[in-house]
């Protein structure tokens, strides 16, 4: 099996979508309900914020970070 890149946006959605899942899960278990007016927006900032952080370690690995190549030395 190859080893693949980690994907921290990956991770972030679908911890989200798990956390969503349980709280549901519990909260039908103790006849409960969840204030759904706060679960879309939450869920959007979350994915968000998720994506911005998987952009900006897609960005310094690729070495856009204004990072010097040293390849092409003027000397």
């Amino acid at each position: 099996m190859r080893k693949h890149r980690f994907d921290l946006y990956a991770l972030v959605a679908g911890g989200l979508f798990t956390a969503l899942a349980v709280l549901y899960l519990v909260a039908s278990l103790n006849d409960r309900e969840v204030n759904s007016r706060f679960v879309l927006p939450l869920a959007c900032i979350v994915l968000g914020a998720g994506g911005l952080a998987g952009a900006l370690v897609a960005a310094s690995r690729r070495g856009r970070g204004g990072a010097r190549d040293d390849d092409h030395s003027l000397e």
